[in-house]
Formats: C-alpha cells, structure tokens, sequence
C-alpha cells in the first residue's frame, strides 16, 4: 500500500471533527487572537491625535495644555482645506505673517491622553517615525515567516509554536518599557517574528491537518474569525486603558494563553508521518480516538511496518526551493505568493487607517474587526457552493473597487467611512479564504512552507503598507488607488489556479505538481477539457541548474 495511503486511511478514522479535533482547534484559536492583539497594538498605543504647534505665548510647558483655544488664527495658518496647519505657526516675533516650522505640539486628548506617537512626536516631518515602526513590527513577521515556516516543517509545528509563545511574552512585555526609539525598533522586529509569525502559521497549519475535508472550510474562517476578535481586544483594551505603556503591557500579557499549550496541544500526526515518525503519529490517532468515543483500534505494528519511510526520504528535507523546481509548482507558489501580498497590503491598508476615519477612534477600530464577521459567515455559507476560486477573485475585485470610490469620491465623512468598511468586510473574507486555499493547494511536504512563503509575501507588503500610506502628503487618494490595483490584479490571476473543493489533502510533492494541471476558471465556464497526460513529462522535469 502506498504511504500516502496509508496515513489517510489512519486519519480517516478520526473522523472529519469529533472531541479532540475540536479541543485541539480550541487551542489553536487562541493563536490567531493573540497575533491581531500583538500586530495591531501600535494603533493604539503608537495613535497620532489631532494635534496643533505649541504657541510659546500661549502654552505652558507643564503639560496642561488645552488643545482648543480661542482666535487660534492668530497664531496657525489656515489651509485651503480650511483646516488649521498643524505643522507651522506665524513667528509671534514678526508682524509680517511669516510661517515658521513647529519644534513642540499640543495634542487633542480627548481620547488618546498618552501615547508613543505623542511622546514622540510622529508628526509632520517626523511621521516616518510611526511608519518605521509598525514596518520595523510587520518586516519581523515577514522575516518570522521566512525562517519560522521552513522550521516548522523540519523541527515540527508543536516546538515552533510553543517557543515563539514564549517568546511573543517577551518582547510583547519589553515593547511596554523601551524609552529609545531605536532600540524600540529592534524590539518590534523582535516582537513582530514572534508575536504574529511564530504561533500563528503553525497553529493554523496544525488545526487543518487535523481536520477532515467537510470541515475545513468552517474552521478555516473560524480561524480567521479569531483574529478579528483579537482586533477588537486592541480597541476595547485601548478604550479602557488611557496609560501607553501599561496598554502595551496588557497587550504582550495576552501571549500567556499560549504558554499552557506544550503539555495540552499534540503534533500534527500528518507532519509526523511525513517525517518517519510512524508509531508517534498512530499514538496520537490512538489517543484521538479515545477522546472521541470511537470503537476503532488502530494496530499500531501494521502502520509501522507498511510505513516505508526511505521511499519518502528525500521529502524529510525539502524546503522553499522545492516549491520552484517544477513548473506547475512554481507557477502556482508565484500566483498564491502574490495573492497573499495583495490581501495584505489592502487588509493592512485598511486596518491601519482607521485613525484617519471620522469618529471615536477606538469605535471605527472596533468597528472595523466587528465587520469582519459578517463576510466570514457569508464565505462559510458560500465557499462549499461557489468554491474557493471564483469566491476570493470576487471578494478581491470588490475589495479593490471600495478602496478606489471611497478615496476619489467621499475624501471625509461617514460614507467614505461606510464604504471603507465594506471594504475591509470583502478583502477580510478573501484573505481568510487565501489561508484555507493556500493549506489545500499545497502538500503535506512543504505546505508549513508554502503558508510560510505566502505569509512572507503578506508581510513583505505588510512592511511597507505605513510607508506606501505616507504618500498621502502627495495626494490624499493615492495609498488606496496603489492597493486597489494590486487587488484587483491579484484577483483576476486567482482564476487561473485549480478548484481545491472536496479534494482530499496532498501528501507528496509529485502529487501536488500532478494536482488539476489543466483546471482554470476560464476552462471551467468554457467546458473545455484537456487531458493532463499530455503535459506530464514536461510538469515533472525539474529546473536546470546552470
């Protein structure tokens, strides 16, 4: 019997989702909570209020400064946008009107009283410095992803998971206690590998390895479902807590949950067998059907002596070069990698702006995760009819088409809020089905590191979302039209990958480069057929190396 075979008939009696999938998948949740927590905590504890320059003549330096003062035109310029300049005032030793740049701010209170960005002022020609530090946090996920993913698949995803929970503590405590503001930048790297990186992608990949086909879907955008919880933890906690450091500290504090997880979570039993560890996968199988009151006995010497572990050998060390080799593979690994990006960059995108929408700043962001929810029911109830493909292109093209009307044809107000918001509920949705596609698209060999490279690529624009948002002070309208092209593009490629519905999980880089070959979209609607056959010699012959 072939070895793939034979690890699907072992968890084929699991069962798709009884007790201990579901204890198991509990578990793992609580990963995606803690991410949204520890990647989103900058847009609160790093907030930049409204503010004004501080009038030597009229302000004090003992910090009871009110941000609202009478005949303020006397002192700031007003701009065509009717808005007072929040970067110059009129030299008060001239009487001639002349401007000159602010060294000192007033901030609005109201509903930020401290924060990194007041302390340190990230305004005006200073704003690099909050973009470089959320880049600085999201360039940690992405060199997390890099490393972390490939790790996971070679030291399993149990250990990778556990050690970066312990360490998400870590950093998360010392963002809270960091005066410097390079040295701030280190931490958040540091915090970025571990906070979002670490236990997210393992913890993800452990719960669909787990879970059978019917439902995968469900407890794919379940998971999803758990980072927008996290992202309203971060405004409730921002609404409740005025001090910064002691918000950042509650934040990093919320990683703890996951500390319990190396005595209560088990490996993945499909990691387990890929790598020649037969007898410690059918243990926890074993275990498994215990927890779930089936009457099934696995005879444990069967599966290990049909367990031809040699023949797979060359699999145990595979890694994110393997993705490229064939040209199938590589085809696909460059489309998803892309997709990944382009959800990112609009999801982050939108995420991080919410500061700038009109109202409490802690309700839009609240708002803004509590939206998500409904487009992950809407995916569930669609993803098992429509497929994966058809659905994230449409979310995709929707998503990218909000971010354009809301920048050129509400530039303020609550319809541009409205319309950011639906579309953060359709870029949400797609990226939550990227993850569940991505898992299946991908075999069990090297699908740690395909979610990693893919996480990577998210990441990577991730990084340079706050920088590609600075270029607002060229045009207000410009960071959406840059995401709303990327998007849109991405979801036309998305059609021309293979439907994964209802297939079961690859195990063997052969079977993910035979997988589908000529299924698109475009084939689909048009009904045309191809045989595969065709083009098998030419799928399988790997990259010459020159």
């Amino acid at each position: 019997m072939d070895n793939s075979n034979d690890i699907e008939t072992l968890m084929g009696y699991l069962g798709d989702f009884g007790k201990y999938q579901f204890w198991q998948f509990c578990l793992q949740l609580l990963s995606a909570m803690t991410a949204a927590v520890n990647m989103l905590s900058l847009v609160t504890v790093g907030a930049v209020p409204d503010h004004r320059c501080a009038i030597p003549t009229i302000d004090d330096d003992l910090g009871t400064r009110n941000f609202s003062i009478t005949n303020l035109d006397r002192y700031i310029p007003v701009l065509e946008t009717l808005k007072y300049d929040s970067c110059s005032m009129y030299d008060v030793n001239s009487s001639d009107n002349v401007t000159i740049k602010c060294n000192d701010w007033v901030y609005d209170t109201t509903f930020h009283k401290s924060s990194r960005g007041m302390d340190w002022h990230f305004v005006c020609d200073r704003r690099w410095m909050g973009a470089t530090a959320q880049s600085a946090y999201m360039f940690g996920v992405f060199f997390g992803s890099l490393t972390l993913g490939a790790a996971a698949d070679k030291y399993g995803r149990k250990n990778v998971f556990c050690g970066s929970a312990v360490l998400q503590v870590v950093f998360g405590v010392a963002a809270a206690y960091v005066t410097e503001f390079y040295a701030f930048l280190i931490v958040q790297f540091f915090y970025g590998i571990f906070g979002s990186a670490g236990s997210y992608i393992p913890g993800f990949v452990l719960a669909m390895e787990l879970i059978g086909p019917s439902r995968r879907t469900v407890c794919g955008i379940s998971f999803q479902a758990a980072f927008s919880f996290g992202f309203m933890l971060v405004a409730g906690w921002g609404a409740l807590i005025p001090d910064r450091q002691l918000l950042q500290l509650v934040y990093g504090l919320h990683g703890v949950v996951l500390l319990g997880h190396w005595w209560l979570m088990d490996e993945s039993p499909r990691w387990l067998w890929a790598n020649g560890k037969v007898n410690e996968a059918v243990k926890i199988v074993q275990k498994a059907l215990k927890v779930n009151g089936s009457a099934i006995t696995v005879d444990a010497s069967q599966f290990v002596s049909k367990a031809t572990v040699r023949r797979h050998e060359k699999e145990v060390n595979v890694g994110v070069t393997d993705l490229f080799k064939t040209p199938i593979l590589r085809k696909r690994t460059l489309n998803v990698c892309f997709s990944w990006f382009a959800n990112s960059l609009v999801y982050y995108g939108l995420s991080l702006g919410t500061g700038k929408l009109y109202g409490n700043p802690y309700l839009v962001l609240f708002l803004a995760g509590c939206v998500e929810l409904p487009g992950y029911v809407v995916t569930i109830l669609l993803m098992d009819r429509t497929g994966r493909r058809s659905l994230v292109s449409f979310f995709m093209i929707s998503g990218g088409i909000c971010c354009c009307v809301a920048a050129y044809l509400f530039q303020g107000g609550t319809t541009r809020t409205l319309l950011v918001m639906l579309g953060k509920l359709t870029i949400s949705s797609s990226f939550s089905i990227v993850y569940n596609y991505s898992a299946e698209l991908f075999p069990t060999a090297v699908r740690n590191t395909a979610l990693g490279l893919g996480a990577m690529s998210a990441r990577l624009s991730g990084t340079a979302t706050p920088l590609i948002g600075l270029l607002d002070s060229l045009n207000p309208a410009l960071p959406s039209t840059i995401f709303a092209i990327i998007a849109i593009l991405s979801g036309f490629l998305m059609l021309f990958l293979p439907e994964t519905l209802g297939e079961p999980m690859l195990q063997t880089i052969e079977e993910g480069e035979r997988f589908k070959t000529d299924d698109t979209w475009f084939k689909s609607v048009c009904g045309s057929k191809k045989s595969a056959k065709e083009d098998t010699k030419e799928q399988m012959e790997p990259l010459k190396v020159v």
